[in-house]
């Protein structure tokens, strides 16, 4: 089987120095699991593109989506995900992170804005991301979220349409 790569994947350390030599430039972060990329996903990260100079994007690793999602997921392994996400043309860098939220990389990336979907509100963010953000004085914004677009609704649908 050929190996996906992405060249907009980077291991921790190197997106951290790759961060650094972008000063100068609004870096824009979100995060998630983008299991199975789709129409939602796909317009929140083209909005999070608009409001900086770079968009990156902080994939959780396959061992925090099962801790998150059940032992049916991930669909896609990080490898595939980071390869889907590398194909759009206004994300331009990816890490992996290992744990179910955040906060330790958003303080050591310090973004300039961080981006969720309409359906997060600053109450519904992770309290150890929110104080993380807020102390490196970074913006917090959230994009317009598209209703009927989640990664467990298509699953749902997917396995309904099988059963019929």
């Amino acid at each position: 089987m050929e190996t996906l790569r992405s060249d907009k994947y980077h291991p921790w350390a190197e997106a951290l120095a790759l961060r650094q030599q972008g000063s100068g430039q609004s870096i824009v972060l979100t995060n998630g699991c983008f299991d199975l990329l789709h129409v939602g996903h796909v317009g929140a990260l083209q909005s999070a593109s608009r409001l900086g100079d770079q968009l990156w994007v902080a994939l959780n690793d396959d061992e925090s989506i099962r801790r998150l999602k059940g032992s049916g997921r991930p669909i896609w392994s990080l490898e595939e995900r980071a390869f889907m996400l590398g194909a759009l043309a206004w994300v331009h860098g990816i890490f992996a992170f290992h744990g179910t939220q955040l906060a330790e990389e958003m303080e050591q990336f310090r973004p300039d804005i961080y981006v969720k979907s309409g359906d997060y509100s600053l109450e519904k963010l992770h309290p150890e991301e929110r104080s993380a953000l807020e102390r490196i004085g970074c913006r917090i914004c959230f994009v317009p979220f598209r209703e009927g677009y989640s990664t467990t609704g298509l699953i749902e649908r997917l396995r309904r349409t099988q059963g019929a």
